[in-house]
């Protein structure tokens, strides 16, 4: 599931920092613009928001995975993500090109969604921040490789490799998949008691003689419908309830106040870390800096910032959960407990936009790029630690809900998101990057200040809601 979430990741970015190529007679003549150019990022990133009319993935994909299963959504979009990147590699246009990359979208839809609660399927509790926070960081590190690697791939094989690389990546997960990703969505039924089984051991004394009744009761036998069996990995669930119930419970999930601190935080992190894919290759590629086919190499630090909030997500995520007394059952962690160890990520995800933006603004002295690369490592710094903590605390929290509560997620994630890389190469190009990164920042500060009313009052914002929306069990 995590390498899902990197190929799916991966071929969203991968084209960035082609971006120059593109813009010239080589790819499409008449050329096509940067601010355009953008919007193929935009649109494959973003493939969920159904008000943009591409396909508003995830509002499907996860209720057909809780009526199937899960196994068989996510062979589905890995399947249709191979496809049309070959499509992709194979368009001669730029109206062909950005068709297929939507349709690819709705492909990588299922990492966003179906795979961290699959995660949170097969873990354990105290283990389930260190499995998130392997998952994070494959979301965080998807993007930033993909950009790495964009202009390497243009530049020594030509513009349909880029294409071509993720058609190989995506049948190899596919292979993968399909060999060892099993069905987690355990479907549980309970056989009800029969009066008739029922028999009596009650003792009691009727005129002085001692009577003794059996009442004890056989126990019922659990039934469930385990998918352990490798021959159920091939086949669809049957579903038993309200199919329409289920594609409407993701919207009800918006009455839930944890939702939308989680939906806030990951929309304003990974949109700033798409626009900054985005936008950081061409400013690098331009004077003073004139960095060509090494454009890619600006999202180095990125890297390093995932891989330091990998280790602190490692070190933090399950440590009050996992703590001997909690362990025992002494002390009882409400789910609200893991939040404050995401405020250092936050904290530095909203500097690390103003860092990136000051820098790339003023790029007179010749290194200022190592400016931009400190930005982009606490902005990814924070990628890699906040969403880790939020899913968890969703899944905590919200237990059967949670793939529901992912849909939300991931829509407000791609209406930010979409909206700050749609308009974020226009804006730079005509104001600079300062205004545009400033103004992410700061609305990411707002995002990130949500985080004190849910970790004190929490608790009892879940109580007061809890008739909002039905548990499942």
């Amino acid at each position: 599931m995590s390498l899902y979430a990197a190929i799916a990741n991966f071929t969203a970015a991968s084209i960035a920092s082609a971006f120059p190529i593109y813009a010239t007679p080589l790819a499409f003549n008449p050329p096509v613009s940067f601010g355009k150019l953008t919007h193929l990022i935009a649109l494959l990133s973003q493939i969920q928001v159904n008000l943009l009319m591409l396909g508003a993935a995830n509002i499907w994909w996860v209720p057909l995975a809780n009526i199937f299963g899960r196994r068989p959504v996510i062979l589905g979009g890995i399947v249709l993500l191979t496809l049309c990147s070959m499509w992709a590699g194979l368009a001669k246009s730029f109206g062909s090109l950005l068709a297929a990359r939507i349709f690819m979208g709705i492909g990588g839809a299922p990492a966003d969604t179906i795979a961290p609660n699959v995660v949170g399927e097969i873990f354990f509790t105290h283990e389930r921040g260190r499995a998130m926070g392997f998952y994070t960081v494959c979301i965080c590190l998807g993007p930033i490789i993909g950009g790495m690697s964009g202009g390497y791939i243009a530049g020594n094989k030509g513009l349909a490799w880029i294409h071509w690389v993720n058609v190989i990546l995506s049948a190899l997960l596919l292979v993968a998949c399909l060999i060892l990703v099993p069905e987690t969505r355990y479907i549980r039924e309970q056989t009800q008691v029969s009066s008739q089984n029922v028999k009596s051991t009650d003792t009691e004394t009727k005129g002085g003689t001692e009577v003794v009744e059996d009442t004890t009761a056989q126990a019922p036998r659990p039934h469930s419908k385990n998918n352990a069996n490798p021959a159920s990995m091939w086949k669809l669930n049957k579903y038993q309830g309200d199919a329409w119930s289920t594609f409407l419970a993701p919207w009800k999930t918006l009455g839930l106040p944890g939702v939308w601190l989680v939906m806030f935080w990951y929309a304003g992190l990974v949109g700033g870390v798409v626009t900054v894919t985005t936008v950081a290759s061409t400013i690098i590629s331009e004077p003073p800096y004139l960095w060509g086919n090494n454009a890619g190499l600006i999202m180095t630090g990125g890297i390093i910032g995932a891989l330091l909030g990998l280790i602190a997500t490692n070190l933090t995520a399950d440590r009050i959960i996992s703590s001997k007394k909690m362990l025992r059952g002494e002390v009882f962690a409400e789910p609200e407990a893991r939040l404050p160890v995401a405020i250092p990520g936050l904290l530095l995800a909203t500097t690390g936009l103003w860092t990136f933006g000051f820098c790339a603004q003023n790029p007179g002295p010749p290194h200022m790029w190592v400016g931009m690369q400190f930005g982009i490592g606490m902005l990814c710094f924070g990628l890699m630690q906040a969403p880790s903590i939020g899913f968890n605390y969703l899944i905590d929290a919200y237990g059967p809900l949670s793939a529901d509560c992912f849909v939300a997620v991931t829509c407000m994630r791609a209406i930010v998101s979409f909206s700050w890389t749609f308009f974020a190469g226009e804006w730079v190009a005509s104001s600079g990057p300062a205004i545009p990164f400033g103004v992410f920042g700061a609305l990411m500060g707002v995002f990130s200040l949500l985080l004190v009313p849910v970790w004190l009052w929490g608790k009892r914002m879940r109580i007061a809601t809890a008739g909002w929306v039905p548990v499942l069990l």
